[in-house]
């Protein structure tokens, strides 16, 4: 097997530290924009027992979800150091496969819930120049920033990217600084520290369930972070959360001491985290919580885009246009998905119209993801072979937590939630419908021992009778054994316009679990006239088997194991290379009558959207003009019997 050339601050650094700042806590990081505001929103009296339970829960859920799940068990469920649902999937599905549902459901919430993201956190941001100038046009504003965010993601964000960790720092410090400023005038805050304020909140504040839907917003971006390990490490993401925490809690506690110290003057809708800031400083602080929003909506873009590239891999998604703006490692652009995060932010911005109405919203999808996560992990620790009392003590705690956080937010479902469940939905039909659409289709491929027919092929080669219909044709199979081959092709070449050519080239696509695998194999199936090449890739690279192809076709004639020269007389004593063609096969299914109707439905549902994502031809990077689209028919056997005929007999 053979490596193709191809195209991570992983090792642990201050840059790598400093860069995961930009790149992995975006989302977390601003949590403390909106998540008192809405813990104060939830509740109609403001006391103690509701500000220290709830600094308590926020203490806690950052340990036991950020810390304990994902710092430091689920960041190790790395898959070649790469993180996310998606890439949990790859490295369980050779033993779990049918553990696709959960894994398609949580990306497609992590998704949903990424569409209210950018929205939330840059208008919480920028709702703070009302405390400058009442006046000023706030949605408008935000608009005119998710355009612009939106907008540059096709020329590239690596130069812009640069800067997002040392911003990130100044964001956090300040975070820490503005906290502590609070806390030292009232350290009875100190006191949420005892976990036994959680206990208190939750069993006699008379909203204590539903307050966990506010506190839930501390942690909403713990599951970005997983899906961000491959961009910066393991070590360099766990030393910077020590860093991160720490400014994080400082803040929430600075925030609730003021909360304590003003409770009997506090107005509706006030946000603790501007209250906090001095206003000598509040023109800084606005523009610093401005830019920590475009961080982190752009964290949360760019994780939409790798999203959406392992899940079209894994078969959860069509075949969609990906370009590469930068030749940063992991950038990409997906101009349709781009392009539809867009319009859907517009509209939960003019939907919502402020960050109160929004955090109604916000966490319910997010909290299926985590549950989905959770069970992956579960059968992660099984693969693992870790003890049975320990993967016991993970489901039970964590099952628990995140069911508690879920039934806190199922109230949000008529106050916005219905939004992100209702997008969250859709995606997961689309998901499910590709991936067993695709089963169903397979289960109806048949495949013929290739052995009988090399001879055959053989012969036709040299047939002078039968005009020449290329110097190589070339298929792609989906015949994962080397001895057999679709019927549908050998159709194709033999009986179909018979195709006569010099050489037979039967090119196989293997998606690996393993996310960077970039080889190839070839077989000889019959000397000088048959071959096959197996390309191995791994679920996180793009299959440009063009480029591929023609690396190794300039492998083996460097080896001298092909002669690419044309084998027409006039055209040889030039040396004028030989010509391609593709024969590309779209099977259509023209019967269907005994599938269930669940099968019968995800087949329709396959073929509809494959149409709307781009054709094999462009998924492959083949020249349109050299490919030859076949379309023959995928018939599905029927059980009931056909009666025949009988021939009349003249009197």
């Amino acid at each position: 097997m053979s490596q193709l050339s191809g195209g991570h601050l992983k090792n642990l650094s201050l840059a790598g530290v400093i860069v995961s700042l930009g790149i992995v806590f975006g989302d977390i990081g601003t949590s403390p924009l909106y998540v008192l505001k809405a813990i104060l929103g939830a509740s109609p009296k403001v006391d103690e027992l509701l500000v220290i339970g709830s600094l308590s829960c926020i203490i806690w859920t950052l340990t036991l979800q950020t810390t304990v799940k994902y710092m430091i068990i689920t960041l190790r469920a790395d898959n070649k150091g790469e993180g996310g649902i998606f890439s949990l999937f790859a490295l369980l599905r050779r033993n779990y496969r049918k553990l696709f549902i959960f894994a398609l459901i949580g990306g497609s919430t992590l998704l949903a819930d990424g569409v209210i993201t950018p929205s939330i956190t840059v208008v919480s941001a920028i709702e703070g120049l009302a405390l400058v100038n009442p006046a000023v046009p706030i949605l408008p504003i935000v608009l005119l920033i998710i355009t612009g965010l939106f907008f540059i993601q096709q020329f590239g964000t690596s130069f812009v990217g640069k800067s997002f960790g040392p911003i990130m720092l100044i964001w956090f410090l300040m975070l820490g600084t503005l906290g502590v400023s609070q806390l030292l005038e009232n350290t009875v805050v100190l006191k949420a520290f005892n976990p036994y304020y959680v206990f208190l909140l939750l069993s006699e504040h008379p909203h204590g369930i539903l307050l966990l839907a506010a506190v839930f917003l501390c942690t909403t971006g713990a599951e970005a972070l997983y899906a961000d390990l491959g961009h910066c490490g393991l070590k360099n993401i766990r030393v910077s959360w020590i860093f991160v925490k720490t400014m994080l809690i400082l803040n929430y506690l600075g925030q609730g001491a003021w909360v304590l110290a003003n409770a009997a003057s506090l107005e509706p809708g006030l946000n603790p985290f501007y209250a906090i800031i001095p206003k000598w400083f509040l023109p800084a602080g606005i523009t610093m919580a401005a830019l920590a929003a475009i961080i982190a909506s752009q964290a949360l873009i760019s994780g939409s885009f790798t999203l959406i590239s392992e899940a079209i891999s894994l078969n959860f998604w069509p075949k969609l246009r990906i370009k590469y703006p930068s030749h940063s490692k992991g950038q990409m652009f997906v101009p349709s998905l781009n392009w539809m995060l867009f319009v859907a932010c517009c509209v939960v911005i003019l939907l919502f119209q402020s960050s109160s109405n929004m955090e109604a919203a916000y966490g319910l999808s997010i909290t299926i993801t985590m549950l989905m996560t959770t069970i992956l992990v579960i059968y992660y620790l099984r693969m693992k072979e870790t003890p049975k009392i320990w993967i016991g003590l993970f489901a039970v705690v964590f099952l628990t937590i995140e069911g508690a956080f879920l039934i806190g937010n199922i109230h949000k479902f008529s106050h916005g939630g219905w939004f992100t469940i209702l997008i969250g939905s859709i995606l997961s039909m689309i998901m499910l419908g590709m991936y067993h659409g695709r089963r169903v289709r397979n289960r109806y491929i048949t495949f013929e021992p290739v052995k009988g027919y090399l001879p055959i092929i053989s012969d036709l080669s040299e047939d002078e009778t039968i005009p020449k219909y290329a110097g190589n044709v070339v298929y792609t199979t989906h015949a994962d054994q080397l001895t057999d081959l679709e019927a549908k092709t050998i159709q194709s070449i033999l009986t179909r316009q018979p195709k006569r050519a010099d050489m037979y080239w039967f090119l196989h696509v293997d998606i690996l679990d393993d996310p960077y695998v970039l080889e190839y194999e070839v077989t000889e199936l019959w000397p000088g006239k048959i071959m096959r090449i197996d390309f191995y890739l791994g679920f996180k690279v793009q299959p440009r088997i063009n480029a591929y192809f023609r690396q190794v076709l300039t492998h083996l004639s460097d080896e001298g194991k092909i002669n690419l020269i044309s084998r027409h007389p006039s055209l040889q004593q030039h040396h004028i290379l030989s010509d391609f063609r593709f024969v590309q096969i779209d099977r259509r299914v023209v019967r269907q009558v005994d599938l269930s109707f669940f099968d019968r439905t995800a087949l329709n549902l396959y073929y509809q959207l494959k149409q709307m994502g781009i054709s094999d031809i462009n998924a492959y990077g083949l020249d349109a003009s050299l490919v030859t689209v076949e379309r023959l028919p995928l018939t599905i056997p029927t059980k009931a019997k056909i009666p025949f005929i009988m021939k009349r007999e003249k009197s």
